[in-house]
């Protein structure tokens, strides 16, 4: 690929950016958001239950366990976001919405099972991080290729 077929692949991206091509990728980022917002709330209404005052973190494991769902969840959506904007961007906003769906369902089986045991939360963690490694590695894959084919 010569730097003329890259520039257009650019603008190729650029455009998605002016259709409707986004659409669900960026549902996927409300919801994503959505969800964090729900698990940060979810603090807060532990906090009053369990009588934890801030700057408290620590004292009941139930609020712990709350806590540590939020902490996690701020912790993946940093990897979760441009991994899944840099897929959709570079191999299809359709895909990439699709397992960005993934990951939140993922999350949402982490964090209900996190809630009731930490032990339970590793079948939600791994779909999700599935998702994100999914996500990174297409991502990188998409924008590699264009610039081997610079080079070669």
């Amino acid at each position: 690929m010569d730097r003329a077929a890259l520039v257009n692949n650019l603008l190729k991206a650029i455009a998605m950016l002016e259709t409707q091509e986004i659409i669900w990728p960026s549902l996927i980022t409300v919801v994503s958001l959505f969800l964090y917002f729900v698990v940060t709330i979810n603090v807060g209404r532990a906090r009053s239950k369990y009588n934890i005052t801030p700057p408290q973190m620590t004292g009941e494991p139930n609020f712990e366990r709350v806590l540590r769902v939020q902490q996690n969840t701020v912790e993946q959506i940093i990897l979760f976001l441009p991994s899944l904007w840099l897929f959709s961007l570079f191999i299809s906003p359709l895909w990439g919405a699709g397992i960005g769906t993934v990951w939140v369902v993922g999350r949402i089986l982490f964090a209900w099972g996190y809630y009731q045991a930490a032990e339970k939360r590793a079948l939600g963690f791994g779909i999700s991080s599935l998702a994100i490694i999914t996500l990174l590695i297409g991502a990188l894959v998409g924008i590699l290729l264009p610039l081997w084919k610079t080079i070669s």
